[in-house]
Formats: C-alpha cells, sequence, structure tokens
C-alpha cells in the first residue's frame, strides 16, 4: 500500500523555521538536529532541511512510503518520469529516491526498510 509519510521542507533558517513550523503544527520536534528537524502529526512526519536548497530542492516534497523503493522507482521512470536522485540509503533503515513528473512536480519515493 502506498501512503504519504513524509513532507520535506527545504529551509535557509533552521531555527526560524522550527519555531514557525513548531507554532503552526503546536507539537515540539521528535528530531532536532542542526542537519534536520522532524515534527510528526497523525503519523505524518514534516521535515526541514537546511541543506534542501544546495540539494536542489526548490519547494516541499511529499515522500511516498511504498514496499519497494526500485521497482516503483524504475516504474516511474519507465512511465515518463525523469530521475533526480537514484534510490539512496538515508540512514535509519530509510532508502529515498526523487523524480520529477512531466510538469517538474517533484515526487519523492521511501522505504522503510
Amino acid at each position: 500500500m502506498t501512503t504519504l509519510q513524509t513532507v520535506i521542507y527545504p529551509v535557509r533558517d533552521l531555527d526560524a523555521a522550527k519555531a514557525l513550523y513548531g507554532s503552526v503544527l503546536g507539537v515540539e520536534p521528535v528530531m532536532d538536529q542542526p542537519y534536520y528537524v522532524q515534527f510528526t502529526v497523525d503519523g505524518l512526519e514534516i521535515g526541514l532541511d537546511p541543506h534542501g536548497h544546495r540539494k536542489g530542492m526548490t519547494g516541499p516534497v511529499a515522500y511516498w512510503k511504498v514496499p519497494d523503493i526500485k521497482a516503483a522507482f524504475a516504474a516511474l521512470v519507465e512511465s515518463g518520469a525523469q530521475e533526480v536522485q537514484g534510490v539512496s540509503d538515508v540512514g535509519g533503515g530509510r532508502l529515498i529516491a526523487t523524480v520529477t513528473d512531466a510538469d517538474g512536480n517533484p515526487v519523492g519515493l521511501l522505504q522503510q526498510q
């Protein structure tokens, strides 16, 4: 089953973004590191990436949880999506990948091992 799992926002000022999203979401971060801050609300993970702009992120990216990331990635590319970032291990048993659709919208994939 494919479900929306994570939305990551590229941010330039991590402290300011953490304060804003903490206020909007009404919760404290579940992960608070200089390289990434994450909030969890009703099972949805909201991430703040202070390195996102340097990685080419121009806005938020929604990551869809899939059971087999390699198969899902291949199916998206075969159906016309353009590869942005191939399958990579980001630690903690997580694999991610990103493509863009025909309109340039990013689509993220996530597999929790």
